[in-house]
């Protein structure tokens, strides 16, 4: 995984940033912890600002694309922490589980390096119902579903879990595989699919077919007819999911 995101991950900062609402869902969840570890970093999107963080990140590629003054980062694997059990008031990790080799082991360091509060922000592999998923990439489903923990997966590894729906605004900037479900035309550039790690696990030729019907969709109305409906709404729940195990 290191070494697909170092293929993937060159500009991924320009088009994954910190949706603001989305930010503010994470730190509700972290509630009063004082130090956090986010694991699976990134270029550090949803580092809270308001207390002591230490990301970890595995990729060389993300790490140099965090910001100047952005917290602390350590390169290691989400399954061998570096760190002393307890170290941590909580352990964040967000949209990252499913890229782990080992993800009940991944689960595990973040239990055993958060005194008080894990949360991960996922998708729940269970859910139904996204467009693009449906009608035009079907593959997606494939390559993601074994890949993302069940919450019965979560409860495993952590024990009693609280599981709140993430719902997506409409005009989410963070361009992850549904901020775009009431655009549907960015799902047309390709700078836009460089920043979903899934479209890099599909086949060139499942990429192409899908981009080519919704095109054709889109061009003579037929996405229109099925899915317009969505365009009068404001949030969706696409499945995505804030999971957390509160240890005291």
């Amino acid at each position: 995984m290191t070494e697909f995101y170092d293929r993937i991950g060159v500009g991924y900062a320009d088009r994954r940033r910190a949706d603001p609402r989305l930010a503010a869902a994470i730190t509700r969840a972290l509630n009063r912890t004082e130090t956090v570890v986010n694991v699976g970093a990134g270029a550090g999107s949803y580092e809270p600002s308001d207390r002591s963080v230490v990301a970890v990140e595995p990729a060389m590629t993300m790490i140099r694309q965090r910001r100047a003054g952005s917290a602390p980062v350590v390169q290691a694997s989400a399954t061998a922490l570096p760190f002393r059990d307890d170290g941590f008031a909580a352990a964040l990790a967000v949209l990252t589980v499913h890229h782990w080799p080992d993800r009940a082991r991944g689960l595990a360091e973040l239990g055993r390096v958060a005194r008080r509060r894990v949360v991960v922000v996922t998708w729940d592999p269970s859910s139904q119902g996204f467009w693009l998923l449906d009608d035009y990439f079907p593959q997606i489903g494939d390559v993601d579903r074994p890949n993302f923990p069940s919450l019965e997966d979560f409860r495993r590894a952590l024990g009693r879990v609280e599981v709140h729906p993430l719902p997506i605004p409409h005009d989410c900037v963070d361009g992850f595989l549904g901020a775009y479900w009431r655009r549907p035309h960015a799902y047309l550039d390709a700078g836009v699919r460089s920043a979903i790690s899934t479209f890099a696990k599909l086949q060139t030729r499942d990429v192409e077919s899908g981009v080519e019907r919704l095109r054709r969709d889109l061009a003579d109305g037929t996405w229109a007819r099925r899915h317009g409906d969505l365009l009068n709404r404001s949030e969706i729940d696409l499945g995505y999911r804030i999971v957390i195990a509160g240890k005291l």
